[in-house]
């Protein structure tokens, strides 16, 4: 179900919270559906579980997740989290236009390829 990459930069919970986030928005995890537990993902992924904690953990306070006591971790309902996520890919598409912009490629090139992926729904 989840992809890491040991050798990116990018820490490991961060690959996780950002694996599970996009499974929540393209509808792959519904609301209600519950996570392995931290033990079991971190067994099934080789990791520590203190990094599944840590994903957990801001996934929860990204309200994307919540978590019931003795019962473990679910996908809040898109309501309480569907906007939030929205938000926080919109602060990405900033941060990567900027990094387009200073690359000195044109703007119509940089809309015509986001155009390109919402018409196409290309996924990565």
């Amino acid at each position: 179900m989840f992809k890491l990459d040991t050798q990116s930069r990018t820490p490991i919970y961060e690959q996780l919270k950002a694996q599970i986030t996009e499974l929540v928005v393209i509808g792959a995890l519904e609301p209600g559906s519950q996570l392995p537990s931290v033990r079991s993902l971190a067994r099934d992924l080789g990791v520590n579980p203190n990094t599944v904690q840590k994903a957990y953990q801001d996934l929860e306070r990204d309200q994307v997740i919540y978590s019931v006591s003795g019962k473990g971790s679910f996908i809040a309902s898109h309501d309480r989290s569907r906007r939030k996520i929205q938000l926080q890919f919109l602060d990405r598409l900033k941060l990567a236009a900027r990094d387009v912009m200073n690359s000195g490629t044109p703007l119509e090139e940089a809309v015509e390829t986001v155009r390109t992926v919402y018409e196409e729904g290309v996924t990565q």
